[in-house]
């Protein structure tokens, strides 16, 4: 599974991926994490268009401070164009507390379990994890 990772979470995704590598995760999961410009999206991409982008090419977004301040934002996005067969958007809720062990290692749990299973999470919009 490839995992977009919001320009706002690319120092933090180390973090969360040396959780998924120390539990032995990215041994069992093919989790591949990439940012946008390893995607040539422009970092300053509205949020409709990374929702897009992430919905056209099967990829998960993560993200932390997406929101619904214009037509464009990712909630508004997501009210709009969500299907039944969508891939959810990953929001961290506390981007800060990534560097408390304890909760990254939450935020990774939940993560793999997406991971594992993403034809449960279809449709659903939105997940905040941990």
């Amino acid at each position: 599974m490839m995992v977009l990772v919001d320009h706002n979470l690319e120092g933090y995704v180390v973090l969360l991926q040396g959780a998924l590598a120390s539990s032995g995760w990215l041994d069992l999961l093919e989790i591949r994490f990439v940012l946008f410009e390893d995607l040539q999206l422009p970092t300053d991409s509205s949020d409709r268009t990374a929702w897009r982008f992430a919905q056209s090419n099967q990829i998960i977004l993560l993200t932390a401070n997406r929101s619904m301040k214009d037509k464009d934002s990712l909630e508004q996005t997501i009210r709009e164009e969500n299907t039944l067969t969508s891939l959810p958007v990953i929001t961290i809720g506390s981007v800060g507390r990534l560097s408390n062990r304890e909760y990254r290692e939450q935020c990774a749990a939940r993560l793999v379990e997406i991971a594992m299973y993403p034809e449960n999470y279809q449709g659903v919009g939105r997940i905040f994890i941990p």
